[in-house]
């Protein structure tokens, strides 16, 4: 069976660009393939952490898995850190990893900014880890977003070279899944700029917790521009092609079908349809995460299961690479 693998930081306030771009892709492909879904806190801590606060947002996040419909009978959810033949593919798979290779990485440039020289070893060198984490299971596809594509061709880059120098067929290359109206959600304040919670007005984002007071108030308010019909112009009107794609992905439909849905109506009543059809859509989801995070044991249950059984996985392909490699005896 075609085995995919993806992963999610916790870095708490899930939000509608996780939901549409990553979570209820998630929900579809574990019916049709062998799916594990990881919360990876190692990459986390490529930055400073407060330990409490990472306890806390990897929860929130297996709860948000969990409320969007995952079903840890349908597929493994498990913490990164919990399954510790990541962290041992990884420095492997570091020493098959040309320098040029991570020097290309465009997002270590955008995180470390003109800090380079204070950047940590980590967040230069997490790629590889992220390759780690997707050959450890050998997986076959990787629902990613486009500023993960990059990632994943090297991980396609190490599989390739790892394969040819012993010439063995181990690793098989990953294909990305890319697919949706809204695979990039953008923020809500400035269309040329994705969703984050980084971001530092929570008016730029909606919080799959928001209720739906609080939805209604950031859809309102959300930055349009003065052109009066609902048109789909990502170069002229990137705030409202945003909108249009996040409307077209909560209700099934392409982009063309809700222009002409709109066709004659004006933009702020397709705004008050865009309400009504994320209150309808994420208000279950918001408060079955809320009655999860109430339930820590029960999650963290979810987590240790997962784990164990991602580690029965993992553990005869590291043997596997183990025995290639010379580090083990066949």
């Amino acid at each position: 069976m075609k085995r995919v693998f993806s992963g999610v930081q916790p870095t708490g306030n899930l939000h509608l660009g996780n939901y549409l771009g990553a979570i209820r892709r998630f929900v579809e492909l574990q019916n049709d393939f062998d799916c594990l879904y990881c919360i990876v806190d190692l990459h986390a801590i490529t930055v400073p952490q407060d330990p409490a606060e990472l306890l806390r947002a990897a929860r929130e996040v297996t709860a948000g898995f969990l409320a969007a419909g995952l079903k840890p009978e349908r597929c493994i959810i498990f913490n990164q850190s919990q399954v510790r033949e990541h962290g041992h593919l990884a420095w492997i798979l570091n020493c098959f990893t040309p320098l040029g290779w991570l020097n290309r990485m465009t997002q270590f440039k955008e995180k470390a900014g003109k800090s380079r020289e204070e950047a940590v070893l980590g967040l230069y060198a997490y790629p590889v880890l992220m390759a780690a984490d997707v050959l450890l299971y050998k997986t076959t596809h990787v629902p990613v977003g486009e500023d993960q594509k990059q990632h994943l061709e090297l991980a396609r880059d190490i599989a390739g070279a790892f394969n040819r120098r012993y010439g063995i067929d181990l690793f098989p290359l990953p294909e990305p899944m890319i697919t949706g109206a809204a695979t990039r959600v953008m923020s809500l304040r400035d269309g040329t700029a994705k969703m984050s919670k980084s971001d530092p007005s929570d008016y730029s984002r909606i919080n799959l917790t928001d209720g739906p007071d609080v939805i209604a108030k950031k859809f309102q308010k959300a930055r349009t521009d003065s052109e009066p019909g609902v048109g789909y112009d990502p170069e002229r009107r990137p705030e409202a092609a945003n909108l249009i794609n996040i409307y077209a992905a909560l209700a099934g439909l392409t982009r063309d079908e809700v222009c002409a849905r709109f066709a004659d109506a004006q933009f702020s009543a397709f705004k008050r349809a865009l309400t009504d059809l994320a209150v309808e859509t994420l208000g279950p989801v918001g408060n079955e995460m809320k009655r999860l995070m109430a339930d820590s044991g029960h999650v963290d249950g979810i987590l240790r299961a997962g784990a164990e059984r991602a580690s029965a996985l993992a553990q005869p392909i590291i043997a596997e690479v183990e025995r290639a490699v010379g580090l083990h005896q066949p």
